[in-house]
This record gives C-alpha cells, sequence and structure tokens, in this order.
C-alpha cells in the first residue's frame, strides 16, 4: 500500500501509465497557445543564483510540484527546436560498453582503466560493474558514520529554454536543509504521487517520461543535491569495497595518478563529492574541469540515465549547439569557443537526438546500485535520475590526459578563465619524477603507453618555450633574462599558468605568458621586456633531449604537435624562414644567470613578508596599494548558504584595465569555487598564502596554510603544485 492506494501488478501499472502519458501527450499538442511567464522559468543567467530572495519567491512553485499533478495547471515555454511528441529516438541511441572485472582485475583502477581506455574512449563513457559489494549502506554511512549530516538543495526549472538572451535556464538554492533520510522521503513522496507505486519503472518508460515532462509536463521544478561535500563509502574496516582502491576517497592519491602531485586538495577534483537527487533530476550537458576523467559510483536508490559523446566529437559537439541550440546573442565570443563558455556554466539541456540528427555519434548508459560510470577526457555528458538516489564522483588523470589538458588550458586563456590546476607545472614535475624512476622490465604496455604520451607532451613543452625564448631574445626590446625558483604564476593578461618561463615588463606588475605578441600588448611601463626562466631550465631541458633518444617518443610528439595549441600558435607567431639560425636546445641569455642584481630573486628578497586572509579582505586605504575587488568573497557560513555564493577574489593594479582582456560574461557565477569551503574545514584559521613580490595578486597560485602579505604585485613560494588563490569562473561538477 502507498498512501493508501491499491498496488497494481506491474503489467497493470504500466499499461496505466502509459495511458496517462499519451493523456499528457495529447494535453501537450492542444496546449501551443501563447505561453506563461514565471520568475523562476524565466530569471535569465547562465548558472546558479544564489540570492536568498530568489529562493523564496521559489517556494510557491516548489511547493505546488509537491501536490499531486492534477493541482499544478502552469504551462511550460514551448521550444520549436524540439517535438515532444515524437520519442522514438530514445529507442535508437546505442549503449556505451559495459565492463565486468574481475577481482584481480579491481585491484588498482588506474591499471584497469588504462587497460580499457583505447576502446572505452571512443564511446566518451562507459561502465563498470564492480566485483566487490559494500557490507555497510550509504544511508548508514551517512546517518551514523557522519552524526549532523546535512545539505542544501538546489532548484532546477525542469523545462527547455529558447537560449536567447530573453530565456535561459538558470538553477536556484532552495535554502531548504535536509538530512539524509528527510530528502529520501520527500522524494519516495513525490515518485509515489506521480505513478501511484513505489517500485522501480523500467528505464525506457521513465527516458520518455523525462522528455515529455521537459517538453511540455507540468512540473515546474525538481530539488537536487550536487556537489555535497563528503562520501558515502564507509570507514568500517569490513567493507570490501571501501577498503579497495575503487574507494573514490583514494583514486587521485594513487601512485599512477597525475593529481597525486597536487599539496592541496580540492573537492570534487581530488576528493569526492555526493549527488543526491530524486525523480528527474538532472546533469546538464557539461565537460569536465580541463578535460579531466570522472568516476562516478552509484551507491543506493533509482538508477540514473546517461548520455555521453566522445572526447574526439567534442567540437563536433560545440558546433550543433552554437547552430542549432543557442542563438548568436548569448555567445560571448565567435567561433567554436563561443559555446563552450556558455556550456561551462552547466546548466543547458536538450535532447540528446538533436545530436543524431546532425552525426554526433552519442551513446548511453544506465547506471544502477553498485556500477561505476566513468567519463574520459573531453567527452560532453548529461543525464537524469530515476527517482531519489545516491552517487558520488571525483576526477582523476593518467599520463594520456596531458594532451588534452593543454587544449583545456588553451581555451580557458582565450576566455579569460582562471584555471584550476597548474598543468604546466604538473608535466614538468610528473616528467622529472619519470625521468628519475628507473624502467622495469616488467612494465606494461599499459604503462609504457601513459609514459609515452607524458614524455611526448613534454618534449613538445619544452621545444615550444625554447623556440619562443629565442625569438623574444631577438627583438629590440628584449633587455635580457633572470632566473625564478618560485612555483606557478599566472599571465596578467589572459591567465594563463606559467611555471617554465613568463615575460617580465619594466615595472614588473605584469608577468605575461609566452603566448603573446608583445609589442601589440601597449604595456603602460613601456616596451622594454626580460623573460623569467626556471633556475633548472637547463636541467629541464636535458631530460627533454633524453626523451628524444626514444623513437617511440619522436613519433609521439609529431602527432601530438599537429593536435598540440601551443606548436600551432609558434607556427604563426614565427613562421619558420629560410636561413633561420634557430637551433633547437641552443644556449639562451645564459650570461644573465650571473648578474644576480638583475634577477627576480634579488628583487623578490627586498620584501618583507606580510599576511594576507581570503576571509577577510577589505580595500587598502594606503595610496599606493592596488585596489583589491572583492566580490561575494567566500566565508565559512552555516549549510543554508554555504552554497549560495560565490567566491570571487579578483585584484587589478591601477593601470590594469589598459590592456587587459576580460572577455567573461560579468553575470557569470561559479559553482566549483565552494570545493575551497573543505579546505577551510581542515584548517579552523584562514586559508591563506605566502608570496613575495613579482606582480599583480591576480596572478599567483596559492597554498592553504600561513600567510604573507606585501601590498602590491606579488609571488608565491611553493614546494608543488597547488590551487590558485583567483579561482574567477571555475565551474563545479553536476554529475
Amino acid at each position: 500500500m502507498v498512501e493508501g492506494r491499491v498496488c497494481f501488478s506491474r503489467e497493470d501499472t504500466l499499461k496505466f501509465l502509459k495511458h496517462k502519458r499519451l493523456q499528457r501527450m495529447k494535453a501537450c499538442t492542444m496546449n501551443d497557445a501563447p505561453f506563461v511567464s514565471n520568475l523562476m522559468t524565466r530569471s535569465g543567467g547562465d548558472s546558479l543564483r544564489g540570492s536568498t530572495s530568489c529562493g523564496d519567491r521559489l517556494f510557491s512553485n516548489l511547493d505546488s510540484y509537491l501536490q499531486p499533478p492534477a493541482t499544478n495547471a502552469m504551462s511550460k515555454w514551448k521550444t520549436d527546436k524540439f517535438d515532444p511528441n515524437n520519442l522514438d529516438w530514445t529507442d535508437k541511441i546505442p549503449e556505451c560498453p559495459v565492463y565486468f572485472p574481475t577481482k584481480e582485475e579491481f585491484e588498482d583502477p588506474l591499471v584497469y582503466l588504462q587497460k580499457i581506455s583505447p576502446e572505452a574512449s571512443r564511446f566518451g563513457i562507459c561502465k563498470i560493474v564492480s566485483p566487490l559489494s559494500a557490507s555497510v549502506p550509504a544511508g548508514i554511512v551517512l546517518m551514523r558514520e557522519k552524526s549532523g549530516f546535512k545539505f542544501t538543495t538546489r532548484v532546477q526549472p525542469l523545462r527547455l529554454a529558447e537560449w536567447n538572451t530573453e530565456d535561459k535556464v538558470t538553477f536556484f538554492m532552495s535554502g531548504r536543509n535536509y538530512t539524509f533520510r528527510d530528502y529520501e522521503k520527500m522524494a519516495n513522496k513525490v515518485f509515489a504521487r506521480r505513478y501511484y507505486s513505489a517500485g522501480c519503472l523500467p528505464a525506457t518508460y521513465v527516458e520518455k517520461e523525462f522528455w515529455h515532462e521537459i517538453a511540455c509536463g507540468k512540473t515546474e521544478s525538481v530539488e537536487y543535491a550536487c556537489d555535497v561535500d563528503g562520501s558515502a563509502f564507509s570507514s568500517s574496516p569490513t567493507d570490501q569495497l571501501a577498503n579497495s582502491n575503487w574507494n573514490l576517497k583514494k583514486v587521485s592519491r594513487l601512485s599512477r595518478s597525475i593529481l597525486r602531485l597536487l599539496e592541496t586538495t580540492i573537492p570534487g577534483v581530488t576528493e569526492p563529492m555526493l549527488y543526491i537527487g530524486m525523480l528527474f533530476s538532472m546533469f546538464a550537458w557539461h565537460v569536465e574541469d580541463h578535460y579531466l576523467y570522472s568516476i562516478n559510483y552509484h551507491h543506493c536508490g533509482a538508477a540514473k540515465t546517461w548520455y555521453g559523446v566522445p572526447g574526439h566529437a567534442a567540437l563536433d559537439f560545440e558546433k550543433v549547439v552554437r547552430e542549432n541550440v543557442y542563438t548568436h546573442d548569448i555567445l560571448s565570443t565567435d567561433g567554436e569557443d563561443g559555446a563552450f563558455d556558455v556550456l561551462l556554466g552547466k546548466t543547458t539541456l536538450f535532447p540528446p537526438n538533436i545530436l543524431s540528427d546532425h552525426s554526433v555519434p552519442v551513446y548511453k548508459a544506465v547506471q544502477k546500485p553498485g556500477e561505476f560510470v566513468v567519463t574520459f577526457p573531453r567527452a560532453y555528458h548529461a543525464g537524469f535520475s530515476h527517482g531519489f538516489n545516491c552517487s558520488e564522483a571525483v576526477n582523476f588523470a593518467i599520463g594520456d590526459w596531458f594532451l588534452l589538458g593543454s587544449i583545456a588550458s588553451h581555451r580557458y586563456a582565450l576566455l579569460n578563465r582562471t584555471p584550476l590546476l597548474p598543468h604546466e607545472e604538473l608535466l614538468c614535475k610528473e616528467s622529472m619524477i619519470l625521468h628519475s624512476t628507473p624502467e622495469s622490465e616488467s612494465e606494461s604496455s599499459t604503462d609504457m603507453i601513459s609514459h609515452q604520451n607524458i614524455k611526448a607532451a613534454f618534449v613538445n613543452l619544452i621545444r615550444f618555450q625554447h623556440q619562443i625564448r629565442w625569438n623574444l631574445t631577438r627583438s629590440k626590446h628584449y633587455n635580457g633574462d633572470s632566473i625564478h625558483s618560485h612555483g606557478t604564476i599566472l599571465c596578467s593578461i589572459c591567465k594563463r599558468d606559467c611555471y617554465i618561463a613568463y615575460v617580465n615588463c619594466n615595472c614588473y606588475l605584469h608577468p605575461v605568458c609566452l603566448r603573446h605578441e608583445l609589442d601589440m600588448l601597449g604595456l603602460p611601463c613601456g616596451d622594454g621586456f626580460t623573460v623569467s626562466v626556471r633556475g633548472d631550465i637547463l636541467e629541464l631541458e636535458s631530460v627533454a633531449r633524453r626523451f628524444e633518444e626514444e623513437r617511440d617518443v619522436v613519433n609521439l610528439v609529431k602527432e601530438q604537435s599537429v593536435i598540440a595549441n601551443d606548436m600551432i600558435l609558434l607556427s604563426k607567431m614565427y613562421p619558420v624562414i629560410e636561413g633561420d639560425s634557430y637551433v633547437p636546445y641552443c644556449e639562451i641569455g645564459m650570461e644573465s644567470r650571473k648578474e644576480w642584481n638583475r634577477t627576480d630573486e634579488k628583487i623578490f628578497d627586498t620584501c618583507k613578508p606580510e599576511s594576507i586572509s581570503l576571509i577577510n579582505h577589505v580595500h587598502a586605504d594606503n595610496s599606493n596599494s592596488y585596489p583589491v575587488d572583492v566580490r561575494n568573497t567566500y566565508k565559512e557560513t552555516d549549510d543554508s548558504d554555504s552554497d549560495s555564493k560565490t567566491f570571487r577574489v579578483k585584484r587589478r593594479s591601477k593601470s590594469e584595465n589598459k590592456y587587459t582582456q576580460d572577455s567573461v560574461p560579468s553575470n557569470f557565477e561559479n559553482q566549483g569555487l565552494k570545493r575551497l569551503k573543505k579546505v577551510q574545514k581542515a584548517n579552523p584559521t584562514s586559508i591563506s598564502i605566502k608570496y613575495k613580490k613579482i606582480g599583480t595578486d591576480d596572478n599567483v597560485y596559492h597554498e592553504p596554510g600561513k600567510s604573507s602579505l606585501e601590498t602590491g604585485p606579488k609571488r608565491l613560494k611553493v614546494k608543488g603544485p597547488s590551487i590558485i588563490i583567483g579561482l574567477e569562473n571555475v565551474t563545479g561538477r553536476v554529475d
């Protein structure tokens, strides 16, 4: 019995539900009159809105949704891009591959994923059925092992959009806090009222129901708890799955994981996050930050339907979205990056048959409890829940990620978006570790391929850096080179991460990456510049030359150079001229290494460190200080507010606005920045950094820990790759 109703047999229930859906489809066909707007569905904006007042206004719509469907008479905006009466395409989308590893193969997830990657990556997503089971249910973990566990949901409008300046989709914070059990009761109640049953329905039926509801159903919104800090893997020593390496809390720190080199944790990237959903809660089309891999484990509850597009078809996907989903007036830039920029908002949803109709490959997976879904680098994916469920996900990277990671960094720079990871530093440190580790005769073929990918990416990076620096020395404005030993900083123009080398202007306030034509920048302090290079540059170049002695690596270098944006950019900035005297790995500006009075280290050591807190930023009154623009600065708040704010810290020198090319729309809000919350919880003081004078504050990576501040331009001391101080425009995962 469910709420006093008699439960039908499975066959009778399906027959009854199909009849109900036909009735709704007829009503939808007759309802092509002018549409009704409301505050939620016509809010405008590209990502999460955190206004409390908006959340309050939503409660009337949300409450009406929680009533029986017949009481909600709201109609939806119809989009001409989708026919809700023809859902036959749902049966034609092919399934992604499914793998059933043995317990022996299940020993190391990254070894297994390297093994299946050549085949599975062609589909963008794959499903892996675990041979081990969790003996402690997720509900027990979240209610007993994690006492006081609560979360705030987001309200998702359940509709399609025209995607123009007048009609975009926005996700709101609901303002409602739930315990795990309370949310489960609410979600099950909604399901039972709609389907007169508490049992599972066939996946094909729910899929048609979802797209029909999205197009013209009467349900206004659903609640989805995504990006919730924590894990539902048990700490019990008897839980086989939790004690295996497939426990997502362990994946980023495994020996083959590139992200193990990060000295700080990034929730959702290096640490898993929870996703607790209900009927029709969704995750919109998106690609992972920096084109990383992702792995999602389904703990309990109803199934999830996933759609995935392989990475090799990513540009085709974006072209279809640009030409058939978005209108031109909402694109921030022309060309292929325009759609990518809007997709980063992670609120774009449209039926996958639009992709199939334009010859873009798309595959489907139905994920059930005990199953993993893996998305591969640059694979766009989306999906929805069939009812109450709980899953968690985390990112990871292995050797073949570096090439696509460099492409992601290039695109972030074009859009002036702050990176989440120091790609260049990770590649250099992984390569040096690989070089110093003796090769083993027992090395597997998959490890060998992974290592070759790392070596090839490193060689291309060093080649690019060397040839650019050589060309810069030929400029009439070149004033010599200097040496640095600090970690990653950010380009003051495009926010590209710089680890090996960068250009310093005359006043040392505007570090610039090597990917700009300096003569066209018009820096306010004049045209003269120096090139700041790492002190261990000769060692890096020596390792690259040794890698080039391997035939397989050389062949891979040639293959990657055709794809890598840096090498393409190099050929455009400095085309090869007949009689050119450039020689790879020749000495460049070595004489300045002895002139320590001109080096960065000498300049920096004159600065006295002070402290800075990311919590209590204030505008400096000192006229000699550079203004600090703090918008929605991150704070530790109660659960009802923690997800409703966006963390932005942006610092500008007085002259920066003369030449910066900020192409990011001002109304973009960020979901992923709240990942820093977990870092701060672990450190009850403040998130802070330690750095010395070099360039504007906006250009520095940071490590959580003790901090030091100098008014004016700064530079960071780090021992290894770290996360970024000004995490602007970084979107969160929404799986």
